[in-house]
């Protein structure tokens, strides 16, 4: 009887590293390290183990101490790992060093998401994008990645050895691909901006927010067309823009990328015009996953990124989603169970009007609406002076 060979192919498998030090307590290195472990599961990744240390500071040559280092090298070694993931970004020289012990490919947070990127960009404008922040992050590792060859040097005095000439050619190749992709972009840019002064004429509201909140899946409901919702990290990172009319009153809805802790500044350079989007909105939906533990730290990073980016005074509606997840515990403030009051507490805070929803089960979806309703208006009449309002029915 002849036997099935099976010839499917294995999933990859990483082990992650964190560190706890001085400036990041054992409680945040966790939460990290969860955030890490959803980021190598959405590009395809399975975690194997862990390894957290405590020190003060990094090690400027491995990162890890050189105990913990042996320790994941065997664990490496005996399990066939493929990868080992960094949660904090890593020097060239980091990489080379801890890629000679490891003997296995060695990736830090930035390369992570930025491969994600480059799996999920599908328009032109993502996908160059995307390239431009890959070459960029690149670039300053090429010494590193053939230092042993650049230090091979041969034949007559003043003759360059084979490794130089090589990393001389790929540095240059990168820093024309480089500028061939700055060129593209600002021919797009050219476009984007062309195609955002046809809409001029339309009030515009932008969802933000952290990777993962929701933002897509409200944007459904709120438009009633199709847009892909999945539940991995950056499932969405190009910008889709619907026309939503409400009471009579048409306004224009963009979805954008979701934003993350230790976002790559690459990425951030890169994506500036496609977040033009957010920073020529006439309202904001600050899309918050209220039921996350760490929902106040996504809500200072969305924040930090917005201020980033130049966004400043724009009218924000903050949308706490995910109510139907969120635990009775989690609610409470001092014994005091009560969501309206954990709504005036946020409010309050963020100086804005804040909602509690559940887009998957359109649970509150209607006040929404109304205060979404309110702010177009008020945008519309600014627009059309001789507009008149037109109550909700």
């Amino acid at each position: 009887m002849t036997q099935l060979i099976d010839t499917a192919p294995q999933q990859e498998t990483a082990v992650l590293v964190a560190l706890t030090t001085t400036q990041q307590s054992s409680a945040k290195t966790k939460e990290h390290v969860d955030e890490l472990a959803f980021l190598a599961f959405t590009l395809g990744i399975k975690t194997l183990k862990t390894f957290i240390q405590n020190l003060t500071n990094p090690n400027g040559k491995t990162v890890v101490g050189k105990g913990k280092l042996e320790e994941i090298a065997s664990f490496v070694k005996d399990k066939q790992v493929d990868t080992v993931i960094f949660d904090d970004e890593l020097s060239p020289s980091q990489v080379r060093n801890l890629e000679n012990v490891l003997q296995c490919r060695v990736m830090d947070r930035n390369l992570l998401i930025l491969t994600i990127f480059a799996m999920r960009a599908k328009t032109t404008q993502a996908k160059t994008q995307v390239a431009l922040a890959q070459y960029q992050y690149l670039l300053p590792r090429l010494t590193k990645m053939w230092s042993h060859l650049s230090s091979q040097k041969g034949g007559s005095k003043g003759m360059r050895g084979p490794g130089e000439k090589e990393l001389e050619t790929d540095r240059r190749l990168i820093q024309d691909r480089i500028a061939q992709l700055r060129k593209k972009l600002a021919a797009i840019e050219r476009q984007s901006i062309t195609q955002r002064k046809n809409r001029a004429r339309l009030a515009r509201v932008a969802l933000v927010g952290y990777t993962n909140v929701g933002k897509s899946t409200l944007m459904r409901v709120l438009s009633k067309a199709s847009v892909h919702v999945e539940d991995k990290l950056f499932a969405t990172i190009d910008s889709t823009v619907r026309k939503v009319v409400m009471h009579d009153v048409p306004f224009l809805l963009t979805d954008t990328v979701g934003f993350i802790r230790k976002l790559p500044h690459t990425l951030i350079e890169s994506f500036k015009s496609t977040l033009d989007e957010v920073r020529e909105a006439d309202i904001l939906l600050h899309v918050v996953d209220i039921s996350h533990p760490a929902h106040e730290e996504h809500m200072r990073v969305v924040q930090e990124t917005l201020q980033e980016i130049g966004v400043v005074d724009i009218p924000m509606i903050l949308v706490c989603n995910k109510v139907d997840q969120l635990q009775p515990t989690e609610a409470t403030q001092e014994g005091d169970t009560s969501l309206e009051n954990l709504q005036q507490t946020l409010s309050h805070q963020e100086h804005c009007p804040t909602v509690f929803i559940s887009a998957t089960q359109q649970d509150n979806i209607e006040a929404l609406k109304d205060l979404l309703f309110q702010q177009v208006s008020l945008q519309h009449m600014r627009i059309y002076p001789n507009y008149l309002e037109i109550a909700p029915s």
